[in-house]
């Protein structure tokens, strides 16, 4: 006996996303949440790196830091700087330096556009999160603007309101 094709639904706008909010396929190794307290996010951008193997291994393991890490233009090319990978655990002799200089990679007109853009007085090109998309490492970066101390001030007042609206709103529920 044949079954009748159930009648598909529309997928949702966007990208389709997991619970969480996490997209399938990431699966997200380090993420710096000072950036978007420190900085006015403008821009983001998606970069494949150059790793070596015990790079990518320690990676897998989740031995990734992005507190200090920036990225730079320079002759033509995309370069994440400070970014720590910690040594691989289970690596012999040959090992990879933790804070060496990694290349983006980028398309050459996004490389173009944000070399315009970081010359511009104030921005700057800050790593957000490293993760594996169907196996492959990636690095989103954003472009972002320096926020002032009171604009940080603005935006703990404004969460902690918006926290005092919703449990008020939950109380009358």
């Amino acid at each position: 006996m044949r079954r009748k094709a159930s009648p598909k639904k529309p997928s949702p706008p966007g990208p389709a996303r997991a619970a969480g909010g996490r997209q399938p396929g990431r699966k997200i190794v380090a993420e710096n949440r000072q950036v978007p307290f420190k900085y006015h996010l403008l821009e983001r951008f998606e970069a494949g790196m150059v790793l070596t193997g015990t790079e990518v291994k320690a990676l897998r393991e989740g031995r990734a830091n992005l507190r200090d890490a920036f990225a730079r233009i320079q002759g033509g090319e995309a370069w994440l700087l400070n970014c720590h990978i910690s040594p691989y655990s289970h690596a012999g002799y040959a090992s990879h330096d933790p804070l060496r200089t990694r290349k983006l990679l980028l398309h050459k007109r996004e490389i173009e556009k944000l070399a315009g853009r970081v010359e511009e007085k104030g921005l700057t090109l800050v790593p957000l999160r490293l993760y594996f998309k169907n196996g492959v490492a990636k690095c989103e970066l954003v472009l972002a603007k320096g926020k002032k101390t009171w604009d940080r001030r603005e935006a703990t007042r404004r969460r902690i309101v918006e926290r005092e609206m919703e449990a008020e709103l939950k109380r009358y529920r």
